[in-house]
């Protein structure tokens, strides 16, 4: 189904992106190499002869559209997002094509279902947002673990990382967010974003084996508080971290990713333990699998695939669990990662 189609990764040479852009080939797909840094557009270019390249500044509005010119859809893979997400979903309103982000940002996922849900809808266009690590897969996980619940009083995403080693674009992602709240905090709860300057409390989280019980930082919050809320009706949404990913990612001299394997993940694992609870019930859902930067090529690759050959309810602003079968689209991703829902518990 994907030979032949083309697919323009917008920050084709970033960290995630390089990922999006190997996927986007072992699937079939043609990408086109586009971005803000000719020079590295060029670079990676060379790793991959026969792909064109087409460097676009993100306010220049006639070079994303040659960027798009003759794409099937589009992946932003450019941070921070709060600067690339709208001029290139503008671009892709124009060009006629799907759009797919990989935001962790809190704010600039907001923005996107504030400012196009409606015109995306009334265009029959589809916009989906946080298709990565954070949002999407804890989207899929929350859907598929609702099943024939219609609403739940909250929604739990624990994430236990073996650590954190994050990019240049996820330190810089964060220093917009931190400006954006001016240092506050932020969670989800009576159905609305809240911003407060509360510490975070270190609790332990019941993750089931092989991990265990281990520390985590309480209300350490993800783009799910965006994506889950979306279309879930689930008036609290909280998401936990594991201690040794909090400091990774929070401390000043930490390294960026290291490659261990051939295919260019780093050694870091992870396992996501999802809880939805109503009444005295819960259901759960937990994935596990390796490198949170990695694992996001397959979910947008997936999600574009899935989008391009009609597997889709809805149109417009929609997040993972929405727009897709979310058990279906999980089990598509056996070969990166492993999930199993653990059906209902009484409290």
């Amino acid at each position: 189904m994907a030979a032949g189609q083309t697919v323009a990764v917008y920050g084709a040479y970033g960290h995630t992106g390089r990922f999006v852009v190997a996927h986007l080939r072992e699937r079939g797909f043609v990408p086109v190499l586009a971005g803000r840094d000719a020079g590295k557009l060029t670079a990676l270019a060379a790793e991959h002869p026969g792909l064109g390249v087409r460097p676009a500044p993100v306010d220049d509005p006639a070079a994303l559209d040659r960027a798009l010119a003759g794409a099937d859809a589009v992946v932003n893979c450019a941070g921070p997002f709060a600067t690339t997400a709208g001029p290139v979903i503008e671009a892709a309103l124009r060009a006629g094509i799907p759009y797919v982000d990989v935001a962790a940002e809190i704010e600039a996922n907001a923005d996107t279902f504030a400012r196009y849900a409606d015109r995306a809808r009334a265009e029959g266009a589809v916009i989906v947002p946080a298709m990565a690590f954070y949002g999407g897969l804890g989207d899929l996980l929350a859907t598929a673990a609702m099943g024939d619940w219609t609403s739940a009083d909250e929604a739990h995403v624990a994430y236990g990382l073996s650590g954190w080693e994050p990019t240049e674009g996820t330190r810089i992602a964060g220093r917009v967010s931190a400006e954006r709240r001016g240092g506050r905090r932020v969670r989800f709860t009576g159905g609305r974003l809240e911003y407060h300057t509360d510490e975070l409390p270190v609790l332990t989280w019941p993750f089931p084996e092989p991990m265990g019980p281990r520390p985590v930082v309480g209300e350490f919050t993800m783009a799910d508080v965006v994506t889950l809320p979306s279309h879930l009706s689930v008036p609290s949404v909280r998401t936990y971290m594991s201690t040794e990913a909090a400091g990774g990612v929070t401390g000043a001299g930490t390294a960026g990713p290291t490659a261990v394997d051939a295919r260019g993940r780093s050694a870091q694992t992870f396992l996501v333990d999802v809880a939805v609870r109503s009444g005295g019930a819960e259901r759960r859902a937990v994935a596990t699998g390796q490198d949170i930067y990695a694992v996001t090529a397959p979910l947008a690759v997936e999600a574009v695939h899935r989008v391009l050959t009609g597997r889709t309810r809805t149109v417009g602003v929609a997040s993972a669990g929405e727009l897709f079968d979310a058990a279906d689209f999980l089990n598509a991703l056996a070969p990166h990662l492993a999930w199993e829902p653990s059906g209902t518990r009484t409290a």
